[in-house]
């Protein structure tokens, strides 16, 4: 075979492996564990940090509010120096839709080495702390959940022994480029952090979706939650290794019934959500980021180039390895299509689609190099380790 034909055969094999290895992935039907309702409803605290979340609030607060929840439960919003009345806005919303408590606190700026969402769940935490609740609901606020969203959560965590219980939320997926780009980065998160390694005690693996994440109170507290990881970027994935390594058991997987109302309609809106972290989540490192730059475009673009190369060349053996490995990665992106209601053939796209976040990723490299990395509402963060700790 020539060159590209063993390229594409190596690319093939590495489809095979993550099609096989990879603690099925590919799979969508991790939702909820078993569960069954405990005989008594333990006390929860939810803590929503916001910065700048007018516009979406009125949709997502009054869901967090209306919660049917059997036991006690109320809402901390921390207000993370937002500069559209986020806070005046969310008691309004509290005083006309009524339901569970609700708090509204600001802890102002974060100091050195926190981010800001980090300082104010830290914020959220302290008073939550006050109420002795057993498990801590952290929620963005632009999260919107079923009613009987906290009662599954707590059910799960109490039948399964999980000290934390984490959905990553349905995202939105109204415009062209967020039907082309959501569901791919999910599926890429899944392949990165496979959800069933995930609940399994004996791996490493560790990861959540910040999004909606059940903490048990007791859990934090022994990993030193949020401290331990105040300053990262990729605070979920960040926090689930946290309770991991401390002796947590830990549960991820797809939610139906908890969205992300968060619009991101435009190809650039998309591009800096993605961009904004890429780089942290290689640890910086330029190495790193030349390997995950190989590894894309041996697995991702390699495929339909050979197909191409060897339709062109008269190469079969080229195009056929090249086509078999572009039918597996498609085939493993059929069942993500599904659960995010899309059409199926966005599947013979995906290479396009990977590469552009291969091209998310550089950006976000570059980006970190000019000194404008992990930026996010007027705020830029400094790479780990730039701040001294002061544990």
């Amino acid at each position: 075979m020539s060159a590209v034909g063993w390229t594409a055969a190596v690319s093939l094999a590495s489809w095979l492996w993550l099609l096989l290895c990879r603690g099925m992935f590919w799979r969508t039907d991790v939702g909820l564990p078993p569960r069954r309702e405990p005989d008594g409803w333990p006390p929860v605290c939810v803590v929503v940090p916001a910065r700048d979340e007018a516009a979406v609030l009125p949709r997502t607060l009054p869901t967090l509010l209306a919660q049917d929840y059997p036991g006690r439960a109320e809402v901390f919003l921390i207000d993370d120096g937002s500069s559209d009345g986020t806070g005046r806005l969310a008691r309004e919303l509290a005083r006309r839709h009524g339901g569970l408590p609700l708090t509204v606190d600001s802890p102002g700026e974060p100091p050195a080495g926190w981010t800001g969402k980090l300082w104010a769940v830290r914020r959220g935490i302290a008073l939550a702390r006050a109420r002795s609740p057993e498990y801590l609901l952290l929620t963005d606020a632009d999260i919107a959940h079923a009613p009987d969203s906290l009662r599954q959560l707590v059910a799960a965590a109490r039948t399964g022994g999980f000290d934390l219980v984490s959905q990553m939320a349905r995202l939105r997926t109204r415009s062209g480029w967020e039907r082309l780009l959501v569901p791919a980065f999910v599926y890429f998160f899944a392949q990165l952090y496979p959800f069933r390694l995930i609940a399994r005690e004996t791996a490493r693996t560790a990861a959540a979706a910040g999004g909606c994440v059940l903490l048990r109170a007791a859990a934090a507290e022994r990993a030193r939650i949020p401290d331990a990881v105040r300053g990262a970027v990729i605070d979920d994935v960040a926090l689930a290794r946290a309770v991991k390594d401390g002796g947590g058991r830990i549960w991820l997987g797809l939610a139906d019934r908890v969205d992300s109302l968060r619009p991101c309609p435009r190809l650039r809106d998309l591009w800096r959500m993605v961009s904004r972290s890429a780089y942290a989540q290689l640890r910086h490192s330029p190495v790193v980021l030349a390997g995950t730059v190989a590894g894309l475009a041996l697995v991702y673009l390699v495929p339909p180039l050979a197909v191409c190369a060897g339709v062109v060349t008269g190469g079969a053996a080229a195009a056929a390895m090249g086509g078999l490995a572009w039918l597996v990665m498609a085939g493993t992106y059929l069942p993500m299509l599904r659960h995010y209601r899309q059409p199926p053939w966005l599947a013979l796209l995906l290479p396009f689609t990977a590469l552009l976040y291969l091209l998310m990723t550089v950006d976000s490299a570059v980006r970190h190099h000019r000194g404008r990395g992990a930026a996010w509402k007027g705020r830029t963060y400094a790479r780990p380790g730039a701040v001294p700790d002061e544990s």
